[in-house]
């Protein structure tokens, strides 16, 4: 695999065949017309991924940009928006949009290509540069279409899509200025965007499993992450099993509401102005408290109309195969504590009235 990912390519769209240039447009149109907001994009993950449940990343992908979206509608819920000038809140929401726009403007065609090539039973992957995705994933996709690594794509989907961010967001200075210097001050410990929830059901309630990370800033953090996240989801199959309905039956609408209906609602309950009094304790709301406001995204948030995507292959090294090792790694995924520490930290700090966004 070393040795394919050596070889460069060269392109020119008028080298391709007039039937693989229609290909090329309809996944492109296909792409934009379901990159429309958070909840488009989750439901086509999650669509895609009961079509072709061999794809893994699809499911890991639905269920980090539901996260994404709750983060999205967090900034105007009944805690954050207490917190944050609406500048802020709409530079953090510019932040999480773009990437999450960016990352599946990148994913998606590829699974459309794949879909494609199941079609027409074979390999079109040589369409991955027309489509401006990275020569790495086109040696990957082949080399899927051989052996049907699951595990291996899915890895390797989870390298390429940080990798793919590193530049675009990352890296960007108004980004690392406005948003991120923000992120790794404030955001590791106390408030919920460092969290990756993956809801499932347990009784009446939905109990939550995932993980938390320390360092946003760093790529191979990041990469790890994806890796245990993946752990989470495909090790323990009765896990994946519950995780999986719970998705089908919860169609995400970006309100917390969706998983905790005890504790958040999409219609505000309380009152104007600012918070007087704790709701939380030991993650229930206390007698006579009304639920924190957590709004639909499409009343949260306009539709954001992108720039093109920055051009560019982050791939350099071939050396990022070793990430696609198998690891075993023991991951426990309790994160409710860690979760309701956080909901009662920053509940706090609306109360003690910390200006921490200027």
């Amino acid at each position: 695999m070393k040795k394919s990912l050596l070889n460069p390519c060269h392109l020119n769209i008028e080298h391709i065949s007039s039937e693989d240039q229609m290909i090329v447009g309809q996944i492109r149109q296909t792409t934009k017309m379901l990159n429309i907001n958070n909840v488009t994009r989750t439901k086509a993950y999650l669509d895609f991924y009961l079509r072709y449940p061999e794809i893994h990343w699809a499911f890991l992908g639905h269920l980090v940009s539901r996260n994404g979206g709750w983060n999205m509608t967090d900034l105007k819920g009944d805690l954050l928006s207490r917190l944050m000038s609406e500048k802020k809140q709409e530079e953090f929401f510019e932040f999480l949009e773009r990437g999450n726009w960016l990352i599946f403007q990148d994913a998606f065609p590829q699974f459309l290509l794949y879909e494609e090539s199941i079609r027409r039973g074979r390999s079109l992957f040589y369409l991955l540069p027309y489509l401006e995705i990275s020569r790495y994933m086109e040696v990957i996709w082949n080399d899927f279409w051989l052996r049907g690594d699951s595990y291996t794509l899915a890895m390797a989907q989870v390298v390429n899509e940080q990798s793919y961010l590193e530049a675009r967001m990352i890296q960007n200075p108004f980004y690392k200025e406005k948003v991120l210097h923000t992120l790794e001050f404030v955001l590791q410990d106390l408030l919920s965007f460092n969290q990756i929830l993956f809801p499932s059901r347990n009784g009446a309630k939905a109990v939550l499993t995932g993980m938390t990370i320390h360092q946003f800033g760093s790529l191979h953090e990041r990469i790890i992450l994806g890796r245990r996240l993946y752990q989470l989801l495909f090790k323990d199959w009765r896990r994946h099993k519950k995780i999986l309905n719970w998705c089908m039956s919860h169609t995400h609408s970006g309100s917390r509401k969706d998983y905790w209906p005890h504790i958040f609602n999409d219609v505000n309950e309380g009152v104007p102005g600012p918070l007087q009094i704790r709701r939380l304790k030991n993650c229930r709301l206390i007698k006579g408290s009304p639920k924190l406001y957590s709004p639909l995204l499409e009343y949260a948030w306009p539709n954001m109309k992108h720039r093109p995507a920055e051009p560019g292959d982050w791939f350099d090294d071939p050396n990022v195969v070793v990430y696609l090792k198998k690891n075993d790694e023991a991951i426990d995924g309790e994160i409710t504590g860690d979760y309701c520490e956080t909901l009662q930290n920053l509940e706090l700090a609306v109360l003690a009235k910390k200006a921490i966004f200027i």
